[in-house]
């Protein structure tokens, strides 16, 4: 009866729990792992700035939004909508190939496009032309910054950036007055993730992370005896959320994820977190007292 009751109370706040397993295992959680895009951030990017070497910003932007056109990341989908607002030209593009928690690369027009993170560089050979402090310079302003080779060259770097959901701060402090322990895990750089994790009041950062490797970083928590709750919204979020003792999915992020998922909290909010941990608190103390 008390489980059935829980349960009932969590759908009234808008926190849907797949079973009575997820409502008795909540209680034990003491480390909460939250995603960054989409997740404590509205997952609404937007792109803030183009900052070009011998090319014109909306031709980079062009070139850019070309490569991305046939990408399904958040970064992608924010540089196509750069260019129709500008009202670029999207041109056709072949050969388009996404590495995971690095970038993409295409051709566009008879020229090759190389658009990711240093990794990705790295890994095509491709020197980053000294926009190193660009990018680092984007990064303290919370902005996401991605290099744009064109033939093996660093053209520029464009910026992206997210607003924080406006619920975050105080979900992340309903969780500290429960005790909890926090941590972000991302696969943004570190020091975009810290600027984000500073304004939300999380100290633990995890970043650089590639999406294959957070659930191997959930598991090796477990290992010394954490239990652990792990929230997000994304597609690549789903391995993630089936390793934790308890997944969190947001109702707005992806369906994988919400599959994957114990709980979902509706309409996204991250208040939710809290509501889940104190309910199953109070569900498993009225079932001892009964």
């Amino acid at each position: 009866t008390a489980i059935t009751v829980g349960t009932g109370k969590g759908a009234e706040h808008g926190v849907l729990l797949r079973n009575a397993e997820a409502l008795e295992r909540a209680h034990k959680v003491d480390l909460v792992v939250l995603d960054k895009t989409g997740t404590l951030t509205r997952g609404s990017l937007a792109v803030t700035d183009v900052y070009t070497q011998g090319f014109g910003d909306d031709a980079l932007l062009g070139l850019a939004a070309s490569a991305e056109q046939s990408s399904e990341h958040h970064l992608g989908t924010a540089i196509v909508e750069a260019s129709r607002q500008r009202g670029l030209e999207i041109q056709p593009s072949c050969n388009f190939a996404a590495t995971p928690g690095a970038g993409i690369t295409a051709r566009v027009d008879g020229r090759d496009v190389t658009l990711g993170n240093p990794k990705l560089m790295a890994l095509h050979g491709v020197s980053l032309n000294g926009m190193e402090a660009v990018a680092q310079r984007f990064s303290t302003q919370a902005k996401t910054p991605m290099f744009v080779a064109v033939d093996g060259q660093v053209r520029g770097v464009i910026a992206v950036a997210d607003s924080i959901r406006p619920e975050s701060v105080e979900a992340i402090h309903r969780l500290c007055s429960l005790g909890a322990k926090l941590a972000m895990l991302t696969g943004d750089d570190r020091t975009t993730a810290q600027a984000i994790a500073e304004q939300v009041g999380i100290d633990c950062v995890v970043a650089d992370v590639l999406p294959s490797e957070k659930a191997e970083w959930v598991k090796s928590i477990q290992s010394v005896g954490n239990t652990v709750a792990m929230v997000g919204d994304g597609v690549n979020d789903a391995p993630v959320l089936a390793q934790a003792d308890i997944g969190i999915a947001i109702s707005t992020g992806a369906d994988v994820a919400i599959e994957a998922a114990d709980i979902t909290l509706i309409g996204g909010d991250l208040r939710g977190i809290s509501t889940a941990i104190a309910l199953s608190r109070a569900t498993m103390r009225t079932i001892r007292q009964n």
